[in-house]
This record gives structure tokens, C-alpha cells and sequence, in this order.
């Protein structure tokens, strides 16, 4: 007579832990790629600094890669006064800064109308506003010319009577290209807000403009924070509206103001450099007062709970 004989089940162990050399090898690799990836995009802007920091003679005679012989920020005071460049960093202050709010403003009512209310052809309506941005915008600059010099303003809007040469037309010219991205963003963003939130505003009594302005929009805060801040560096930037749409030299943008420190006949390209990093200046100044927000607006969704 044979006993049954019973086999306990297979117990499952775990897998061993990578040893810890191991693990910090590749730590010291990815470490190692993300300087290196690091280094090649500041290489630039690294080199700018640098070679406005040496004169002009040192750099033709030595090289821009040669170790320096003096340095000094004559070259900044010198691009700053020469450039006039007060007062285009003002112009470009007014037009990139209204541009951002009336863009944001625009979008997050859009944003909300298609994702958080029930309407009928919303997916249509983003999917108009997406493909926008699929436009190149050099191919209507002609149009738009044209239709800028038809459109009247008054006096106390545009010295030349019409939407050409104020800085409105580059604003609306900003706004309109920027706002189908920040309608894009900013409805899938707020897809991901639960809806019980909106149910009990509305058991509440709350209306429509309640349910957007006190309940949505404050949880939008990192997304629009983070397209303000990458709005601002590209209305900022922009050289080719304002180089369009403005024909009186004293409305131009700061970045057109790099071209007064080229000379007929010599650039010192050194003073350029200058130039160009008083230039960047306001939008790093930009990220670093917004980097929380903007850091919170690119992560999100990367983890839930």
C-alpha cells in the first residue's frame, strides 16, 4: 500500500539585488551622459560669456579659445549705452507681457469650454485650434501686411492711424499663433482633473464662470506657469513680427537692437556677445523666478496618488 505523497508548492524567492558596485556604475554613466548632453547646449552661451568678457584685439590675435589675457565688463556698459537698449527692452516688455496674458486668458477659456463642458463638436474645435500650429507663419506675412494697413485705430492707439506700425498688430499677431499650443496643453491638462470636483460645485450652486474661475483655474497653476514662462521666451525673442509689422526704429523689440552694434564696415564681434547675453538676460531672469512652477507644469502626469 502506497502513500500519497505531497509536494509542498514551489516557493517563489527574489531576485537578487544588483550588486552595489553595479548600481553605481550606472549612475556614474547616466550622470556622465546628462553633463555631457548639458555641456553641449551651454557650450554656446558659455562661449558668448566668455569672449564678452575679452577684447576685441586679444580674441583676433589669439584666438577665442585661448586662455584669457584680461578680462572685464567694458563691453556691457559699451553694448548697453551704444544699442539704446533701455528702451527696446521696454518695447519688448509691452508686447511680450500682454501677449502672454491675453494668450493664457484666451486659452484657458477655450480649454475649458472643450474639455470640461459637454458641447457638441469640442474634439472638432481643438483639433481647428491644434492644426493651427501646423501653419508656417512666414506664408501669411503678406496678407497680413495688407490687412494691418486697412484696419483703422485711433490716434491714442497708433500714431499711424492703422493696426501697421504698433505694437498691437505684433501682439495680436503673437496671441494668434500661441494660442492654439496653450489650447492644446492646457485642455488635455484639464481632462485630468476629476470631474466629482465640477459636480459639487454645481450641486453648490455654482454657474458656469464660477465653475472655470474659482474651481479650475486655480488647479491649472503649474500648467500655466509653464506656459507663461515658455510663452514670454518666444514673444520675447521673436525678431520677425516686430521686423514686419514696425516700420519707426524707436518701437522695435530688443532684439532688433543687436543690429546697432554692427557696424558698415567692422563688427567687433565681442561686443555682440555682450549684446546678446543682455539680451537673454529677462528670460532667464523669467525661469528662475518661475522654476518651480515650471518644473510642478512639465511633470505633470509623470505619477499618480
Amino acid at each position: 500500500m502506497t502513500a500519497s505523497a505531497t509536494t509542498a508548492p514551489p516557493t517563489l524567492r527574489p531576485e537578487p539585488a544588483a550588486p552595489a558596485p553595479a548600481r553605481r556604475r550606472g549612475r556614474f554613466g547616466v550622470h556622465l551622459f546628462l553633463g555631457t548632453v548639458s555641456l553641449a547646449f551651454l557650450a554656446p552661451l558659455l562661449l558668448a560669456v566668455y569672449a564678452s568678457l575679452r577684447p576685441y584685439e586679444e580674441t583676433a590675435q589669439y584666438g577665442y579659445f585661448s586662455f584669457p589675457r584680461r578680462l572685464s565688463f567694458d563691453y556691457y556698459r559699451q553694448a548697453f549705452v551704444d544699442s539704446g537698449m533701455s528702451k527696446y527692452f521696454l518695447n519688448s516688455l509691452l508686447i511680450a507681457v500682454p501677449g502672454v496674458l491675453l494668450t493664457l486668458f484666451l486659452a484657458s477659456f477655450v480649454a475649458f469650454a472643450v474639455s470640461r463642458l459637454r458641447m457638441r463638436g469640442g474634439i472638432l474645435l481643438l483639433m481647428v485650434f491644434t492644426a493651427g500650429n501646423l501653419l508656417p507663419q512666414q506664408v501669411i506675412v503678406t496678407p497680413l501686411y495688407v490687412l494691418f494697413n486697412k484696419i483703422p485705430l485711433p490716434y491714442w492707439m497708433s500714431d499711424s492711424l492703422t493696426l501697421y506700425d504698433s505694437l498691437w498688430a505684433v501682439i495680436a499677431v503673437q496671441t494668434a499663433f500661441q494660442l492654439g499650443f496653450c489650447v492644446f496643453v492646457l485642455a488635455n491638462f484639464m481632462r485630468t482633473l476629476p470631474q466629482e470636483i465640477l459636480e459639487a460645485a454645481i450641486v453648490d450652486g455654482a454657474g458656469v464662470w464660477m465653475q472655470f474661475w474659482r474651481v479650475t483655474l486655480p488647479l491649472c497653476r503649474p500648467a500655466l506657469a509653464a506656459l507663461g514662462t515658455l510663452q514670454f521666451t518666444w514673444m520675447y525673442n521673436d525678431f520677425l513680427w516686430g521686423l514686419v509689422f514696425l516700420s519707426e526704429g524707436d518701437k522695435l523689440p530688443v532684439t532688433s537692437a543687436l543690429n546697432n552694434l554692427r557696424g558698415e564696415f567692422f563688427t567687433d564681434y565681442n561686443l555682440l556677445a555682450a549684446g546678446s547675453v543682455l539680451v537673454a538676460l529677462p528670460t532667464v531672469l523669467v525661469f528662475l523666478l518661475l522654476q518651480r512652477h515650471f518644473i510642478a507644469g512639465l511633470t505633470l502626469g509623470a505619477s499618480k496618488g
